[in-house]
């Protein structure tokens, strides 16, 4: 029997390839730290690379809809809505389009619960991992900078924990996703503009770290 050693060697496999991975903004780390300000001004930054993250296509109100909210646990969201929490989501891109995020390594085990959810039915469901990367910026002053760069109201009365939009930044579009009170979001970027917009947001953060 050759399957245990097979299984073996594509678990070492795994294993390395994971040690060899890089963040598209790793190598800005220690700048986005320095470039952070805490305080009742405070602002700060930093990447969250690896999140898992699945394109579901499904028909709203179908039966197969409903078999994959009961898989995972967590209803499909209204519009521009957020189901979970930042651990395990679902985040609303369109009527029949949702974004599932979860840790890490969550790829597979996920995209078989969801597949099975929806043998029989219609839709579809991808990885789409690699093709962005997170950042999160948070602290008293986060909003502030955002509405430097974003043409979306995102006072409170209009934008608060839980929801989320797909936006402009600048000129780059993003999933902008609204975690906390603080506030603190999470911004969803293609990996080819991550620099970009890490330039972006810290030329917008500049004046709270002078302060």
């Amino acid at each position: 029997m050759t399957v245990p050693h097979k299984v073996e060697t594509d678990t070492a496999a795994a294993e390395v390839a994971t040690a060899l991975r890089h963040g598209p903004l790793e190598h800005r780390a220690a700048e986005f730290e320095r470039r952070s300000a805490s305080g009742a001004r405070g602002v700060r930054l930093r990447e969250e690379p690896f999140l898992t993250q699945l394109d579901l296509r499904t028909s709203p109100g179908s039966s197969s809809a409903a078999s994959v909210a009961d898989a995972l646990g967590l209803p499909l969201p209204a519009a521009n809505r957020v189901s979970g929490d930042e651990h395990d989501a679902v985040l609303w891109l369109g009527p029949d389009e949702s974004l599932i995020v979860a840790p890490d390594g969550r790829a597979e085990s996920l995209l078989r619960t969801v597949r099975t959810a929806q043998q029989g039915g219609s839709g579809s469901v991808v990885d789409v991992s690699a093709n962005r990367t997170t950042l999160r910026l948070s602290g008293p002053m986060a909003r502030e900078v955002l509405e430097k760069l974003c043409s979306l109201d995102l006072h409170p009365r209009a934008f608060g924990p839980g929801d989320c939009a797909q936006t402009l930044l600048g000129r780059v579009v993003v999933v902008l996703w609204q975690l906390d009170h603080e506030p603190g979001y999470r911004i969803m970027v293609r990996c080819s503009f991550a620099e970009y917009l890490a330039d972006l947001l810290l030329d917008a953060m500049a004046e709270f770290l002078d302060g």
